[in-house]
């Protein structure tokens, strides 16, 4: 399975034409205690770099993007009924969404892990 970042902290990871999104790490520590999360319906076509989720912290509201074009597979609905589980691993099983990659080229704009620790040092 292959791991990917984007510029606006979502990772992905890649298996076959499936990506599961989730936040980073650094995203989670700078939204603080997240409180809600929205996800996009199942069957829902999305383009690269179209808002798709929300997530909201006691600090801040913010957007999570779709980091591929593709269709939405299925969600998490285990973070939107607890979304405090996404503070405490958020690159795991706290995962957003789950996307049918329809062009597998744009993972090649994206960023590998030692690029996206580069970005947030």
């Amino acid at each position: 399975m292959t791991k990917k970042f984007t510029e606006d902290h979502e990772w992905l990871a890649i298996d076959g034409d499936v990506a599961t999104v989730g936040i980073t790490s650094h995203a989670q520590e700078q939204l603080g205690d997240i409180v809600f999360v929205e996800l996009p319906e199942t069957g829902r076509t999305v383009a690269k770099g179209e808002s798709i989720a929300v997530v909201e912290s006691v600090k801040a509201a913010s957007d999570v993007y779709a980091p591929v074009s593709g269709e939405v597979v299925e969600g998490n609905q285990t973070i939107v009924d607890t979304p405090e589980s996404v503070n405490a691993d958020p690159e795991g099983g706290s995962w957003f969404f789950k996307i049918k990659l329809s062009d597998p080229s744009e993972l090649d704009g994206l960023m590998d892990d030692r690029a996206y620790k580069a970005l947030i040092a």
